[in-house]
């Protein structure tokens, strides 16, 4: 089954971020993460911290940028969906916690460019 290209772009730009966050340090715990409350796109492990990345793709900018599009209402979903992940394993729950966002956008030679915004919201 082949998948929609919009899909299809969204898959690899995860996958483009997976590969960015791993070169970085961080250790993958688990993708793709659904529950009633919402998706949580990659779980990763930066030594002790616990990193929720939330990985946004825009072909175009006439929607704004990726990063942008993490707006109030979907750090909210982004937030319950965490809670929901963390009350599946106690020993988590001890793990200090960080959102970060990974922007993918393509330039315009048609090339994905990531940028990496470590920290980008507070779960407060």
């Amino acid at each position: 089954m082949k998948l929609a290209s919009h899909l299809a772009s969204g898959r690899d730009a995860e996958n483009l971020a997976l590969a960015m966050l791993t070169a970085g340090g961080l250790r993958l715990l688990t993708r793709n993460y659904r529950c009633p409350q919402g998706e949580l796109d990659l779980v990763m492990a930066e030594g002790e911290t616990l990193v929720m990345v939330e990985v946004r793709y825009r072909r175009e900018r006439g929607f704004g940028d990726a990063a942008t599009s993490v707006d109030g209402r979907k750090q909210r979903k982004l937030l319950h969906a965490a809670q929901h992940f963390l009350l599946q394993d106690a020993s988590l729950r001890r793990k200090p916690l960080r959102f970060d966002v990974v922007a993918v956008s393509v330039t315009g030679n048609g090339e994905m460019k990531t940028d990496w915004i470590k920290d980008a919201f507070r779960a407060d």
